[in-house]
């Protein structure tokens, strides 16, 4: 497995990070699967791992805990906060009081006295980010962080935390978690060549498109159920820019075919060969989807291949804004009436 620099941290990281949204009630309810899974990855070479308070409420956090017992210092442990995780005005959010309890909270599930890298999983427009980066930079203090991130920050956010840090002189964001893959290619424009001038490393997330470019969802997917988790902008199979995807998702099983790939080997090797990408977090929920990702991290996709993908999906470019992470706050009607 090939490690590559975190940022300007010093720290050396797979290119693949193993994403636990799916351990725990949310996808995989059987702990001891879930722990094979962990453990075959960790075998495979991949030595970063990251997980949130709000996955499974809590439970992926406890089963990356056991999972780790006698192999934590091998890891690059990372893990969120920020999402409610209760009904309480303050169970959530990037305010001291609820980074103070949230990260004691997380080490009891993981079973460890420290974090390598603690994000904050969204920016929040009610909270000053003086005030989380103040909070945060004490638990480096104490040593129950190493590193801060942060996670579906716009170019803007990013620089604006970059600047508070320095000139109050306090931890910086030395990462940044944002969405990407093929279908979704809008970091391409700001968010990468920000976080990369700040020397920042990146774990993007959802290389699969939310299994768009698993192969799940071809062009006879018409009757795709939607909900909660798979909200009808995205997943309706009759809204127009959702249609464009299938048809996109056609043609590059073809590019892939062709090049003796399956469609997750291309898609996820795509993510890890921009170079302002660090690590591609997979989220596999079973042995056999794990099996299915981990050949991505040795394909390295030529130049014509990346040229004809270009052709389908320009760089910059998502094909259906929704599946974008960003100006929900911004963009809703409260913040835009006048």
């Amino acid at each position: 497995m090939e490690y590559r620099p975190l940022g300007r941290t010093g720290v050396e990281v797979s290119p693949l990070c193993l994403g636990t949204m799916m351990f725990g009630a949310w996808g995989n309810a059987s702990h001891e699967d879930s722990i094979r899974v962990i453990h075959k990855a960790l075998d495979a070479g991949v030595n970063f791992v990251d997980t949130a308070d709000v996955y499974s409420a809590g439970e992926s956090e406890e089963i990356v805990g056991a999972a780790l017992k006698g192999r934590r210092d091998d890891v690059v442990l990372a893990t969120k906060f920020f999402m409610p995780m209760g009904e309480g005005p303050n169970l959530g959010g990037g305010s001291r009081k609820w980074i103070m309890r949230s990260v004691e909270d997380s080490l009891r599930r993981l079973g460890t006295d420290y974090i390598d890298l603690y994000q904050v999983h969204r920016p929040s427009p009610d909270t000053d980010v003086d005030e989380t980066l103040s909070a945060l930079t004490d638990l480096v203090r104490q040593g129950k962080v190493r590193y801060i991130g942060s996670s579906s920050y716009a170019g803007s956010q990013i620089v604006e935390a970059q600047v508070v840090a320095r000139d109050r002189t306090l931890a910086r964001f030395v990462t940044e978690q944002p969405p990407y893959s093929i279908l979704v290619r809008g970091i391409e424009a700001d968010v990468l060549p920000t976080a990369r001038r700040h020397g920042m490393g990146i774990l993007t997330y959802s290389p699969l498109a939310g299994g768009w470019l698993s192969g799940r969802w071809r062009k006879d997917a018409d009757a795709a159920p939607t909900s909660k988790a798979r909200p009808p902008a995205r997943f309706d199979m009759a809204d127009p820019a959702n249609r464009r995807k299938l048809e996109v998702a056609e043609q590059l099983a073809e590019l892939a075919s062709a090049a003796g790939l399956t469609m997750i080997e291309l898609a996820i090797a795509f993510v890890i060969r921009h170079p302002a990408v660090t690590s591609a977090i997979i989220g596999p929920r079973t042995l056999e989807q794990l099996d299915s990702q981990l050949p991505a991290a040795s394909v390295t996709l030529p130049d014509d291949l990346l040229d004809a993908i270009d052709a389908l999906v320009p760089p910059g470019v998502t094909l259906n804004p929704a599946d974008n992470s960003y100006g929900q706050a911004e963009l809703a009607p409260a913040a835009r009436r006048r």
